[in-house]
């Protein structure tokens, strides 16, 4: 399947890219045409770093960030975001700051908590949210209102990827969007054409990457 693999490359870093494969793919949630491959993003130092410079960029002196919330297991990429707010000389706001970077745990069930010695570190504090790709939404909006509960400020939402047709909650920052991506294309459980057609899944696909069937 990754013989038919192309890359999207970020115009203004060309050191930044991300592996598309095409195919016919499930969520859990939905369908969609091709897996979005950015595990190198998360797990290779050097890029999670320019990924870091890039998704910093719309905060600098003009977003308090007290702590940083990675789901979809963007914590490397996060901590080098925090570097990045408060580095001396860059941003304003945040030079110098005491920057907390933390996860989630996920429930069984999807629901995201954290633990009680966690929660000061959400509570009444200005949160930037931090993801993978956004393609429905659902995840984010699940994140968000699990900031809420815990009495976060979200300041702010980045990601790697968003889909156009994603419903979210307020606005997502991102590096690469749908249009970047030509003919990319998502459909709701039960109206894939793609299914439609006769053409079996090639694989189900989650944060963590993807498993063939």
């Amino acid at each position: 399947m990754e013989r038919k693999t192309f890359s999207v490359t970020l115009e203004r870093n060309t050191n930044i890219s991300m592996d598309v494969i095409p195919g016919h793919f499930s969520t859990g949630n939905l369908h969609t045409n091709f897996f979005l491959d950015v595990s190198r993003l998360k797990a290779d130092a050097m890029l999670a770093r320019e990924v870091a410079r890039e998704l910093a960029v719309p905060y600098f002196s003009c977003t308090p960030v007290d702590t940083i919330v990675c789901i979809e297991h963007t914590k490397v990429i996060g901590a080098y975001l925090a570097e990045e707010l408060f580095e001396e000389g860059i941003s304003i706001l945040n030079e110098g700051a005491e920057i907390f970077v933390v996860t989630p745990k996920t429930c069984p069930d999807g629901t995201l908590i954290f633990y009680d010695n966690e929660v000061r570190l959400i509570s009444n504090r200005n949160v930037l949210l931090l993801t993978t790709t956004v393609s429905s939404g659902r995840s984010v909006n699940a994140a968000l209102e699990c900031l809420s509960y815990y009495g976060g400020r979200v300041v702010g939402v980045s990601a790697l990827f968003l889909c156009a047709d994603a419903e979210v909650n307020g606005e997502v920052k991102t590096l690469f969007t749908s249009d970047d991506v030509p003919g990319y294309r998502t459909y709701p459980c039960g109206e894939c054409s793609i299914c439609k057609s006769g053409q079996p899944l090639d694989a189900i696909i989650s944060s963590e990457g993807y498993k063939e069937i």
